[in-house]
């Protein structure tokens, strides 16, 4: 399989994973709270008074986010695909932007 083929594989099976979890009730912009209190982890904390994000790997293998003052607020869903370009951009230098 060439890699324009695999990438476009990957991402039909991204669009039906995330249609059938939608159908499922997990959604973005839904209560963290109702993805349950377990499986929250803080990668990104530190010194900054307790305001920190909290991740979950959900098990269709999304990614929700949250923040750790308001555990019930939103949680926002993302891809594996879409976190990996999130992470790998910021490394690179490219969320730079947001801190000045």
């Amino acid at each position: 399989m060439t890699s324009k083929a695999r990438i476009r594989h990957e991402r039909i099976n991204e669009l039906t994973t995330e249609r059938v979890t939608e159908r499922a009730g997990i959604y973005n912009g839904m209560p963290a709270g109702e993805l349950g209190s377990e499986g929250w982890h803080k990668p990104w904390s530190g010194g900054n008074g307790g305001n920190c994000l909290e991740a979950m790997k959900l098990a269709d293998g999304r990614i929700a986010v949250r923040q750790s003052t308001d555990p019930d607020g939103p949680a926002l869903i993302y891809t594996t695909a879409e976190m990996l370009a999130f992470i790998e951009g910021a490394k690179a230098g490219e969320a730079d932007f947001l801190l000045s």
